[in-house]
């Protein structure tokens, strides 16, 4: 029987539990995941007893209050706290997802926060994205074009501008790439659905005229064919964008330059 070792460090301990909040009639538990790099220990899930009453609806705005009321050291993205930034992912209640969009009353019982899945930490919720960058900045996400430039500006169709509507709208959260199993186990080759998801908002740019050398780009085994359409990722998106629709596009695309 084949045996498996688990990495050190991987194996999540019980935390601390927090005091209970003085005074406060409306109290919410919350789990969050710990990791300190610089103390050697195992990840942990440390307890901690919210105020609602103090705090405002969303999960991010419980996580600013544990952070300010009772643990400075807790560790967490944010920024612009209304879904436009994508900073806040992190797996909440099972899903990955944005805390700052995350009503605490859509989850019943007690909160349970994670970082992204599969992904190395940084510390606490702060997953290392260095890689999932790099495969977005691989796909060129600008317009290329050889033609002169106009004096103004490049003019596109209202019909052309369309067909952008559900490309242009990712946040690069990376929650749909996150929650791909073939992204967690081809990472280091498969593009994964949020970068081919920009890689077919500038396939499908009427204003591109680099289509060939985009699609040549990406006519590998892995970089776009690793996809089996299980659709995690449209699931997943806190935008409602579809990449496994996108993905399909650009295999349509492979096929058709070639009949």
């Amino acid at each position: 029987m084949a045996q498996f070792t688990l990495p050190r460090n991987s194996k999540i301990t019980e935390g601390k539990t927090w005091a209970y909040p003085t005074g406060a009639r409306d109290v919410r538990e919350y789990q969050v995941y710990r990791w300190n790099p610089d103390d050697g220990k195992n990840p942990r899930l440390d307890t901690y007893y919210v105020d609602t009453g103090e705090c405002g609806p969303m999960i991010l705005d419980a996580l600013i209050w544990i952070k300010n009321n009772i643990d400075p050291t807790l560790t967490f993205r944010r920024s612009c706290r209304e879904g436009v930034c994508g900073s806040c992912s992190m797996n909440i209640d099972g899903t990955n997802t944005l805390a700052c969009t995350k009503a605490a009353d859509e989850i019943k019982g007690m909160v349970k926060i994670y970082p992204l899945p599969h992904q190395p930490v940084v510390k606490d919720l702060v997953p290392d994205l260095t890689n999932f960058y790099a495969q977005h900045a691989s796909i060129e996400p600008w317009l290329k074009t050889t033609s002169p430039t106009p004096p103004k500006e490049w003019k596109q169709s209202h019909e052309d501008r369309q067909k952008l509507d559900g490309l242009y709208e990712c946040i690069l959260c990376a929650c749909c790439s996150t929650a791909c199993p073939s992204y967690w186990w081809n990472s280091e080759r498969f593009l994964g659905p949020a970068a081919l998801l920009q890689a077919d908002r500038w396939l499908q740019d009427s204003r591109d005229e680099s289509a060939g050398e985009r699609l040549d780009n990406l006519e590998d085994p892995f970089r776009l064919y690793r996809c089996h359409t299980i659709m995690n990722c449209a699931k997943a998106c806190p935008k409602k964008l579809n990449p496994a629709q996108a993905i399909a596009q650009i295999r349509r695309m492979m096929v058709e330059r070639q009949m």
